[in-house]
């Protein structure tokens, strides 16, 4: 269903940029129509020529470790995702249904790209931009070629954010209720895409307030919540993983003040390593001649400043800000065509910057050595014969892989199934291997447990292939059990003890599998553990096991509860400590099954 509904919206929006400059075209006349074809074909070879690089590019680069987790996103398609909704999947099943290969992953995302380049030049035309400088700018922008071939959901968030543009700046000169129920979609598909579309959203209405005064305005925000409503209800159903990984997970850094320096460097760096700086220059310092210029120069400047600010908390990745360089380009180009500027410089600068890139992109289908070793780059090397020789000893069997999701997600691409598992102990962070039901399936089966460290009891195959991927041990673990998805929630979330206190806390077990689920030991090959365990900043540094009495419980039922007592001993030492419950079963580091109980040691 998630599928079918996510095609009928790009499928109704996606042919209306063409309808309507097809429409710009007819009401031309024949020597006009000339002119505009002969102001075109520049950037319709260059197009051309962008498309057939990030198609040689797709074609030829391994997947990144997320690609290869997105890719698993569309064979477990959902209305959502642990911390992403779901539109990058849909782009990516659509190309996977026509070819299950690299190029067929990042098939829409590349085709994509060149339409919303396209979509950009037709929204400038009206400002009479110089062909040549869109060319040289567009070109230049080092994150636009990152998401010209890279399928994540920056590259379908990019897309959506251009086409409101697209449908926005023919709505401020008509008040349509058919642009308005465009614009609707558009909003949606945005906000599928990646939550920092209402960003976009945001900053559009803070530029024109006058919007508030339109009937149609707010049939489109009715509109594109009742889109998203099927993802707010997910959500819900899952306790709301996007919100609680986004405002608690991922903001915990604290500050430092590297955060804001690396931030800045890293825009400039993204921006083109040459001309950055004099696209954001001539970016704000264009003079603002209609809503539309107004509407860019807010959301450019509102987006580089939100993100800035964020890293007086986190360190923020430097594509967040992705959205942010399709106004910063436009007002750029504008700028150079107010002022008419063409310095002979800076045609030669920006051809520079441009085989800067595209050197480094050819270097990269090359697959030269020096770039294997580094650790972003070696991700694109090597895992389509390392899944091969893992798939050559597990068989049809389930590989799993400890405290990582990239790997596993690889695994499933280069062997065409969903077998790799990633276990998410409790000294990593929850992933979405722990939300979808592959842990029930690998339940008493004979697994195969493949680590980059030698496990003694375990390893006994030794896989190293001739890539990046490193060498790997692996080894086959008998009528296998885990407990990840177990619910233990503590009846209090705060606690103040003396030093070495015996205390009782009682702890709800609920049991979230779709079968009976049982902690007894007896005639178990590999036996259970659960324990406390105690995080002073953030290393475990105490873990306590529960009385032998938990693994008398009864058997628990689908979506049933028990309870427990679990008596511990606050650490000796005083201090701030995180206490959790973990369920752990041999040979693996145990799970984070509850949430965090703020224990004070005084």
């Amino acid at each position: 269903m998630m599928i079918t509904f996510a095609l009928c919206l790009i499928s109704f929006i996606i042919p209306l940029p063409i309808q309507f400059s097809t429409l710009l075209m007819q009401h031309s006349t024949s020597n006009n129509t000339q002119a505009l074809v002969k102001y075109n074909r520049p950037v319709i070879y260059f197009l051309l020529l962008w498309t057939a690089l990030n198609i040689l590019q797709a074609a030829t680069l391994e997947l990144h470790a997320d690609e290869a987790y997105y890719w698993v996103f569309s064979r477990m398609m959902d209305w959502g995702f642990y911390y992403h909704p779901p539109m990058v999947a849909v782009f990516i099943r659509i190309g996977d249904t026509l070819m299950h290969n690299e190029l067929g992953t990042r098939l829409i995302t590349l085709l994509s790209s060149s339409a919303a380049m396209y979509m950009v030049w037709v929204m400038l035309q009206r400002y009479a931009v110089s062909a040549k400088w869109f060319i040289l700018f567009m070109a230049g922008i080092l994150v636009f070629h990152v998401y010209g071939f890279t399928a994540t959901p920056d590259a379908p968030l990019l897309f959506f954010a251009v086409l409101f543009y697209f449908f926005y700046q023919q709505y401020l000169d008509q008040d349509s209720w058919i642009l308005a129920l465009i614009l609707g979609v558009v909003v949606a598909c945005l906000m599928y895409s990646k939550y920092h579309g209402i960003l976009l959203v945001g900053f559009t209405l803070l530029s024109n307030l006058k919007l508030l005064k339109r009937g149609s305005f707010y049939f489109i925000a009715v509109l594109a919540f009742a889109l998203f409503v099927p993802h707010i209800i997910w959500q819900y159903h899952h306790n709301f993983p996007a919100v609680n990984f986004n405002l608690f997970e991922r903001s915990g850094g604290g500050f430092d003040i590297t955060y804001g320096f690396t931030y800045l460097l890293t825009q400039l760096l993204i921006g083109g390593p040459l001309i950055s700086w004099f696209i954001f220059y001539k970016a704000f310092t264009s003079k603002i001649k209609d809503a539309f210029m107004r509407c860019l120069m807010v959301n450019a400047a509102g987006v580089f400043i939100f993100f800035y600010l964020n890293t007086l908390k986190v360190n923020v990745q430097p594509h967040y800000t992705l959205i942010a360089f399709v106004p910063l380009l436009m007002l750029a180009l504008i700028n150079l065509k107010q002022k008419a500027y063409n310095p002979a410089w800076l045609y030669r600068l920006a051809v520079l910057n441009i085989v800067l890139i595209v050197g480094f992109r050819l270097c990269l289908v090359a697959g030269f050595s020096f770039l294997k070793q580094n650790g972003q780059l070696a991700s694109y090397y090597g895992f389509r014969d390392w899944a091969k020789a893992v798939h050559a000893k597990a068989g049809n069997h389930y590989v799993i892989m400890k405290d990582e999701y990239q790997n596993p997600s690889k695994y499933c691409f280069y062997t065409n199934s969903l077998k790799g598992f990633g276990y998410d102990s409790r000294y990593y962070r929850t992933t979405q291997f722990d939300m979808w039901p592959f842990e029930d399936s690998l339940q008493h089966t004979d697994v195969y447990y493949l680590t980059q460290n030698k496990i003694s009891s375990i390893s006994v195959d030794s896989i190293n292939t001739s890539g990046t991927a490193g060498k790997w041990y692996g080894g086959w673990v008998k009528d296998a059990r885990t407990y990840q998805k177990v619910i233990c929630q503590p009846a209090i979330n705060n606690m103040t003890l003396a030093p070495g206190q015996q205390q009782g806390i009682d702890v709800a077990i609920t049991n979230p599998y779709p079968f009976v689920i049982n902690f007894s030991n007896k005639d178990a090959i590999n036996k259970l553990t659960v324990e406390a365990c105690f995080f002073l900043g953030p290393d475990i540094v105490e873990i306590q096991p529960a009385k032998d009495d938990i693994y008398n419980l009864p058997p628990i039922k689908p979506g049933e509860q028990v309870h427990y007592n679990f008596t511990f001993k606050a650490p000796l030492k005083r201090g701030s400590y995180a206490l959790f419950f973990s369920w752990r079963t041999d040979p693996f580091a145990g799970s984070r099954n509850s949430g965090f109980v703020n224990l004070t040691v005084k």
